[in-house]
C-alpha cells in the first residue's frame, strides 16, 4: 500500500529536504473560511496538511487548540462536515496528503467501518488518534491500515527504548515526535535534544520522523527540519488565525491571508534547512 504520504516523503527525499506539515482545526472560525484556508496552504508551502477533528473534550491539546475546537463546534462543525471539507479540497488538489487528527470518541460514535470508508473515499490519507494506545490497535489502527489509510503514532520524550517497538509496530506514513517537555535552556541545547531523540527513534524504524513542539518561527522550523524529516506547526497557525478575527470571533478579510502568510514564512525556514546543513 502506497499512500499520498509515502509518495510525498519519497519526493522530498529526492529534493533533499524535510517536510513542512501544518495543523489547523476543521471549521475554525467557520466552515467556509476554514476550507478557504486549507485550500491556500499547499501554495503557501505546506507539504502535508493535518486537519483537527473538533471534539468537546480535547485533553491532549493546549489552550489555543482547545479554543480553536470550541470555535469550530460553535460554528456547527461535525465529523461528517470535516470529511465533506476534505472532499471539497480534493476537487482541486489530488496530490497534497491530508491527515485527520483528533480523538477516538467521535470516530467511535460515527462507526469505525463507516468512518474509514467515508474518510478513504473523501481523500483522507492518514489518521492521528491521540488517545488510542498500541494496546488498542484492533479498535482502529488495524482496520485503518486495511482500509488503505496510514495510522500515524506519536512518540514523546518519555517513550523509552522498551516502549518504542510497541508504538512503532503498526505505525505507517511517518512517526510524529512531540517534544512536550517545554522549551528549556538555550535554543541549541533544545535542538540537540530533538536531534538525539530523532536519531534514537530512527534506530527502530525506517519511517520518516517529523517533529512538532512549539515551533513558532522560521528559525525554529529550520532548526527542527535540519535534524528530522519534517517540522509540524499547529499552535502558531491557530494563533495567527485567532488574531485575525473580529471582536465577536468571526472571520475578517484578513483571516485567510494571516494564516497563509505565516505558512509561507515558516515554509521558507524549513526549505532553507537541509542546504544549510550540508
Amino acid at each position: 500500500m502506497t499512500t499520498r504520504i509515502d509518495v510525498r516523503f519519497a519526493e522530498l527525499k529526492k529534493q533533499g529536504r524535510s517536510a513542512f506539515i501544518t495543523f489547523l482545526m476543521a471549521g475554525d472560525p467557520d466552515i467556509d473560511t476554514s476550507l478557504a484556508i486549507i485550500k491556500a496552504l499547499p501554495k503557501a508551502g505546506a507539504d502535508i496538511i493535518e486537519i483537527g477533528m473538533p471534539f468537546t473534550d480535547p485533553m491532549a491539546d493546549g489552550p489555543a487548540i482547545q479554543a480553536s475546537g470550541l470555535r469550530a463546534l460553535k460554528a456547527g462543525m461535525t465529523l461528517k462536515k470535516t470529511l465533506a471539507m476534505v472532499r471539497a479540497f480534493r476537487e482541486a488538489d489530488a496530490a497534497t496528503p491530508i491527515v485527520l487528527m483528533g480523538y477516538y470518541n467521535p470516530i467511535y460514535i460515527y462507526g469505525v467501518d463507516r468512518f474509514l470508508a467515508d474518510a478513504k473515499s473523501a481523500g483522507v490519507d492518514g489518521l492521528i488518534v491521540v488517545d488510542l494506545p498500541p494496546e488498542e490497535d484492533s479498535e482502529l489502527c488495524l482496520p485503518a491500515m486495511k482500509a488503505g489509510l496510514n495510522f500515524i503514532r506519536l512518540a514523546t520524550p518519555t517513550t523509552d527504548d522498551k516502549r518504542l517497538p510497541a508504538v512503532l509496530a503498526n505505525t505507517s506514513g511517518f512517526v510524529y515526535y512531540v517534544s512536550i517537555t517545554g522549551i528549556t535552556g538555550s535554543a541549541s541545547a533544545e535542538t540537540g535534544a530533538v536531534s538525539e531523540a530523532v536519531a534514537r527513534i530512527k534506530r527502530h524504524t525506517r519511517l520518516p520522523v517529523c517533529v512538532g513542539f512549539g515551533i513558532r518561527t522560521p528559525e525554529a522550523a529550520r532548526a527542527v527540519a535540519e535534524t528530522s524529516d519534517g517540522a509540524v506547526v499547529g499552535t502558531a497557525l491557530v494563533d495567527a488565525l485567532r488574531g485575525s478575527l473580529d471582536a465577536e470571533g468571526r472571520a475578517t478579510a484578513k483571516t485567510v491571508g494571516a494564516v497563509a502568510d505565516l505558512v509561507a514564512s515558516l515554509a521558507q525556514g524549513v526549505r532553507g534547512a537541509k542546504q544549510a546543513a550540508e
